[in-house]
């Protein structure tokens, strides 16, 4: 059974450091991204909600980290998302090269202005 997560924070935590460190700076990233952001668990992940909804997931994984939904409103977004699109509505960043942290926090506000738009 996978472990259950009560807290972002015990989530992060399961990590090597190594990867709670890429973890925390994707956190980061959001947070300042949309501080009115709350977060909590959700599917067993982080999850970022925006008024008492889930908006943006992130996780980690053996050999990477994942974001998900990806945004569809954004054509210069979209071709920028390309080179890290893994699945439909999924990003992923290898481990063991540079995540694209201000990219991830773009990702989040066109997530939450399609929420605020009802899209």
């Amino acid at each position: 059974m996978a472990a259950q997560f009560a807290t972002v924070e015990e989530y992060i935590g399961s990590f090597p450091g190594d990867v709670q460190d890429i973890l925390g700076e994707v956190r980061s990233a959001i947070h300042d991204a949309l501080p009115e952001a709350g977060e909590r668990i959700s599917y067993g992940i982080a999850a970022f909600t925006l008024g008492g909804r889930d908006l943006v997931y992130f996780a980690g994984w053996k050999k990477h980290i994942s974001v998900y939904p990806v945004p569809t409103e954004d054509a210069d977004l979209t071709q920028e998302l390309a080179p890290y699109l893994a699945a439909r509505g999924t990003l992923k960043f290898p481990l063991g090269k540079p995540v694209p942290y201000p990219l991830i926090g773009r990702v989040a506000v066109v997530l939450a202005r399609q929420r605020r738009r009802g899209q």
